[in-house]
């Protein structure tokens, strides 16, 4: 059984109870809760996780890499890969001060298909995003499987 005491593999059940946790009619179980913050009460300005919807588990080994548009393109800001908890701890430094604009979090999810011996559709799949409020925090959740993705604002 899951966090959830549900059985694996995923099940129309495992289904049902994901969709009551994302729409926040069901409290998140402790294993999907927010990640603590570090000493002192800070954390990164931006932070992500993905879980793998096809297993039902952490979708750990995932590069992430977090760009911001500039009139020339992209400029890459920060990057790191998914822990064991599908987290992003290091995504970027607690201190980064983030300035209003369009920013892109690239996932690729080939790789970590790859490494699990399986194909996947989306070989990478990039979330854009603006930012406006820079005193805010944003969380950057996606919730993938070998043929589709879905993401929304965390918290």
């Amino acid at each position: 059984a899951d966090c959830c005491g549900l059985p694996l593999p995923m099940s129309q059940q495992r289904l049902d109870t994901l969709a009551r946790h994302v729409s926040g009619s069901l409290p998140i179980p402790q294993c999907l809760a927010p990640v603590p913050t570090a000493a002192g009460g800070q954390r990164p300005p931006v932070t992500s996780h993905v879980l793998d919807t096809g297993s039902g588990r952490p979708a750990q080994g995932v590069s992430v890499v977090l760009d911001i548009k500039q009139p020339s393109g992209w400029k890459k800001i920060g990057a790191d890969v998914t822990n064991s908890d599908g987290r992003c701890p290091k995504l970027l430094p607690v201190t980064h001060q983030l300035i209003p604009g369009v920013y892109r979090c690239t996932f690729d999810t080939s790789s970590y298909y790859a490494a699990k011996r399986e194909t996947c559709f989306y070989p990478e799949v990039p979330i854009i995003f603006e930012i406006k409020a820079v005193n805010e925090h944003y969380h950057i959740p996606l919730l993938v499987s070998s043929f589709g993705f879905s993401t929304y604002r965390g918290s």
